[in-house]
């Protein structure tokens, strides 16, 4: 039988750990930075996208970001939210430690179904989650087809059989 000791749940954390700095040093060296530098690339933003009966619903993760700084276009049935996140305090004087926050410039592009209604299109922004609604037409929502008991033939079963088949 094997003990695990709290030291062990420690030196995998410390393992995790390291790797995560391995990654950002080796992240910092492709774009030219210094560790410990601050990333202010262009980034995306992690977005949720769910479906309704009447619209499709954007949700996406922009803390720091206000209402103002966001753009929100739809073209051609490609829905673009852009921005840029600015640190929120002066780090000119600081030597960064650990930074795990995205900043800089953001773009996010979804591609929508076609059958959306673009000139109705709202968004709106709270604790820092986007929320873009974008309704559908209504000449193509879903419609419910009831199924009727006792009948075996449908339609186009019906219609083969008369053909001759």
């Amino acid at each position: 039988m094997t003990v695990m000791t709290s030291w062990d749940v420690f030196e995998d954390l410390h393992a995790a750990q390291d790797e995560m700095m391995s990654t950002s040093r080796q992240r910092a060296m492709r774009h030219g930075m210094q560790f410990g530098q601050r990333d202010t690339g262009t980034w995306a933003p992690a977005v949720e996208i769910c479906e309704r009966t009447d619209a499709y619903v954007v949700c996406a993760d922009l803390p720091g970001v206000s209402a103002d700084e966001v753009e929100i276009t739809f073209r051609d049935g490609l829905l673009t939210i852009q921005g840029e996140r600015l640190p929120n305090r002066d780090v000119t004087e600081e030597k960064v430690l650990r930074s795990e926050c995205c900043y800089g410039t953001f773009r996010r592009s979804i591609t929508l179904p076609s059958h959306v209604q673009g000139e109705k299109i709202e968004a709106s922004a709270h604790d820092g989650m986007l929320q873009v609604m974008v309704p559908k037409a209504k000449d193509v929502q879903a419609k419910r087809i009831m199924v009727r008991a006792g009948q075996a033939k449908t339609a186009v079963a019906h219609g083969a059989m008369s053909n001759g088949s």
